[in-house]
């Protein structure tokens, strides 16, 4: 995958999608507005406190790498700015809706469940299922140009995984994941027998994960 971005800036490029598709008649985004979108208490986690110059100088560097481009309007002295982080004219990053909703959520919200993704990027492009999100997820995380996904092993106490994107600083970090699950388990939970059991299998899911991951990596290279 060629695509690395910081964590503003992928801030700034599902804004800029989400806006594109929810919102059309007010877009391309203004700094102003797109800073507004960023810093959005809805649909945002973490909720941010960007200023426009920090939206601004991500905007510039991600220009540099015809991540974004700017639009003026007819008559507007207010420069705007639209996306070209896929499926744009010679772009040869080509997704579906699916791909490019689930992949905005993610980097709107973290990591989610195949369940969370389904309710909350229906919005932005239609899912029959939850096989259809975990389709969506499979084709992510295995395409020659990726991998763009993560499934992340699943935390003790919870029925389902949670999946992760890769745009932002690579793999994350799985033992530090791991080590947050044990601490948001209640002290009485966190000792018994049976958390220690599930640990070492949510150890083990991790480092065949990792050995996953370095596979495709390699395939890839």
């Amino acid at each position: 995958m060629q695509i690395l971005l910081a964590p503003i800036e992928a801030r700034i490029i599902a804004s800029l999608i989400e806006k594109e598709i929810t919102t059309p008649d007010q877009y391309p985004l203004s700094v102003n507005a797109l800073t507004n979108a960023c810093n959005q208490k809805t649909n945002r986690d973490p909720v941010l406190a960007l200023t426009e110059r920090e939206v601004q100088d991500s905007l510039d560097a991600l220009s540099k790498r015809h991540l974004v481009m700017e639009r003026s309007g007819f008559g507007s002295r207010v420069m705007k700015y639209r996306h070209r982080f896929c499926n744009g004219d010679h772009n040869p990053l080509q997704m579906t809706p699916q791909e490019v909703a689930v992949l905005c959520e993610l980097m709107l919200r973290g990591p989610q469940t195949l369940g969370e993704l389904r309710s909350r990027a229906q919005r932005l492009a239609p899912f029959t299922d939850l096989a259809d999100v975990e389709t969506t997820m499979e084709m992510l995380a295995t395409r020659p140009d990726g991998p763009f996904v993560v499934k992340l092993p699943r935390q003790p106490g919870s029925r389902e995984s949670r999946y992760a994107q890769l745009l932002t600083g690579g793999e994350p970090d799985l033992d530090a994941l791991a080590q947050q699950a044990v601490a948001a388990a209640p002290q009485d939970i966190r000792d018994t027998p049976s958390l220690m059991q599930r640990m070492e299998a949510l150890e083990a899911e991790v480092a065949a994960l990792r050995a996953e991951i370095e596979a495709i990596r390699a395939t890839r290279d």
